[in-house]
């Protein structure tokens, strides 16, 4: 099939020269995740439940939960072009939801467990959600929530028999066993899923992608996994699977390449646990954030305490320090850590590919074939050889797909926010960056306000209104601060209200309230009382400002 086809060259030059993408005129993901593989029975899904309990799935069972699934939701009224929310963790239920919307023809959208109601009332009412898929841990949020989505009509509840109130538990909404659904007749630019930005300078937006987005995903998977991905590959990360890298460069990209994929729903990270899971499923290659290869740093001599079979790490969401390196080179017995960068809108496309050449401690890498990058000034108004900068010189990146379907569509309702995302055919991302004399690109900083904070990014203003939704905040300002082990950590400036003393009780009522909210890696684990916050003359806060206070 062409679109099995990937950029498999001996030379990072070669695939730059010679790649060309090959997407074919008729692609449902569904069915390229699962019915193509030459052994339907072989194993695609190893869950690992955190009460130690484990079930296989072969790409065979997945196909035909997914269909049970799809015709459940038929029956319920889904159909092509409508939206289905996914807020489960990292269980079999979650991709199982996924493709049963695609063989119908709805869209994805995938979020998070750690969102709170607001941040879930927001996702679901702006992607006009006809439908949840929702995990027992998040169901009050999505109850709170569901007031202010008009167009929600079904919540179907995971590991319930009975569920309360109107809503449906997922055994109820699968049809019978044997039922078989004919795939919904798609093509790469049919419509495929809504996914949401951190949100910098105003509300998250919602980035809707067709179903090339998945192809391009696995196109860069397979090169900054050091082309190991196909039927002996096992994949293992930590990640959410409502994130862009674990969802679509990592779960469905292992599938697309045939390989499997372990399932493992744990809370905070625990790095004895992760080495022991490693272990257990022979874990070949892993994505994992910086964040995480940190803690993991932790545990002494985890090859002699370890039988790992692992020989490629993925890392992305903030710059790989060198001592991670070090540490992989000489505790993982020179296990490859192969930093990549992407955007939600834009795919994966600059990474690390060790096989190709030699990975330098801080660099996201090299073009990955298939796209251009360029430098720009970063008040450029085009993309011409003008506005480009000698290597060396700090600008924005742009870039330009060689197919124009590998990246989103659209800002869901914000034209003009699309508008001023692409420049003829290139495309900005907002951050900053250099390239060396040899080609390879590091990243500085963003161009905006974002916090990556351990891999998340974090737009401020969602943050500071939820902070402002305590009696006693009148103002709040929310910056990154430089921290060792998360990159960066959110720190909240709070004015408070007239009469209010700031004091230890109210930090810790603001740090819960914003969990509370939105996530919980979103709270601020610094606040500082001010007594007035710098502002500009139309009254927005001056975040610069607070960032150059520390």
């Amino acid at each position: 099939m062409p679109w099995t086809v990937m950029p498999d060259f001996d030379t990072h030059t070669a695939a730059r020269e010679n790649f060309a993408w090959d997407l074919p005129e008729e692609y449902n993901p569904a069915v390229d995740f699962l019915r193509k593989h030459d052994d339907p029975d072989s194993t695609a899904l190893e869950y690992l439940t955190p009460d130690g309990e484990r079930a296989s799935y072969s790409f065979r069972d997945l196909d035909d939960r997914s269909d049970r699934l799809a015709a459940g939701l038929r029956n319920l009224g889904v159909g092509p072009g409508d939206r289905v929310g996914v807020v489960v963790p990292q269980k079999p239920q979650n991709p199982i939801t996924h493709l049963a919307n695609w063989k119908l023809g709805a869209l994805s959208v995938p979020l998070s467990v750690l969102y709170g109601p607001d941040a879930l009332q927001y996702r679901l009412a702006d992607a006009e959600a006809t439908a949840v898929v929702v995990d027992p841990a998040v169901r009050e949020e999505v109850d709170e929530a569901r007031a202010g989505c008009p167009e929600l009509e079904h919540v179907i509840e995971i590991e319930t028999d009975a569920p309360s109130g109107d809503v449906l538990s997922f055994p109820d909404a699968l049809a019978d066993p044997g039922t078989e659904v004919e795939p919904y007749d798609a093509t790469p630019d049919t419509e495929s899923a809504i996914l949401y930005t951190s949100g910098s300078t105003g509300p998250p937006k919602g980035v809707l992608h067709s179903h090339a987005l998945w192809l391009g995903r696995a196109a860069a998977s397979y090169n900054y996994m050091d082309r190991g991905l196909g039927p002996d590959a096992t994949v293992w990360t930590p990640s959410d699977w409502a994130w862009g890298s674990a969802l679509g460069g990592t779960l469905f990209a292992t599938w697309h390449h045939g390989g499997t994929m372990v399932a493992y729903p744990s809370g905070k990270f625990d790095p004895a646990a992760a080495f022991q899971l490693l272990e257990r499923f022979d874990v070949t290659q892993s994505f994992m954030p910086p964040t995480a290869l940190r803690l993991l740093m932790d545990v002494e001599n985890p090859t002699e305490q370890y039988d790992l079979s692992l020989s490629t790490i993925a890392a992305a969401g903030e710059p790989l320090t060198p001592e991670i390196l070090d540490w992989a080179a000489e505790e993982l017995d020179g296990v490859a850590v192969n930093e990549y960068y992407g955007q939600t809108e834009l795919n994966l496309v600059v990474a690390n590919s060790s096989g190709w050449f030699e990975t330098r401690p801080g660099s996201m890498g090299k073009p990955l074939p298939g796209y251009d990058v360029a430098i720009l000034d970063p008040e450029a108004a085009d993309v011409g050889e003008a506005e480009r900068l000698d290597r060396g010189e700090t600008g924005e990146i742009a870039v330009r797909p060689h197919d124009r379907s590998v990246f989103f569509d659209e800002y869901l309702g914000l034209p003009e926010k699309t508008e001023q995302k692409q420049v003829g055919e290139w495309f900005l991302t907002g951050d900053l960056a250099e390239r060396d004399e040899a080609g390879y690109i590091w990243f500085k900083s963003r161009k905006d306000d974002v916090i990556i904070t351990a891999g998340y990014r974090v737009g401020p203003m969602e943050v500071e209104e939820a902070i402002l939704e305590h009696d006693d905040v009148a103002q709040a300002g929310v910056v990154g601060v430089p921290d060792e082990t998360r990159g960066e950590i959110i720190k909240a400036y709070v004015e408070s209200a007239v009469g209010v003393e700031g004091s230890d009780e109210l930090r810790a009522e603001i740090r819960d309230l914003v969990r509370d909210r939105l996530a919980e890696y979103e709270y601020p684990r610094e606040i500082e009382f001010v007594a007035e916050l710098p502002q500009t003359t139309t009254g927005k806060i001056r975040r610069t400002e607070l960032r150059e206070r520390d």
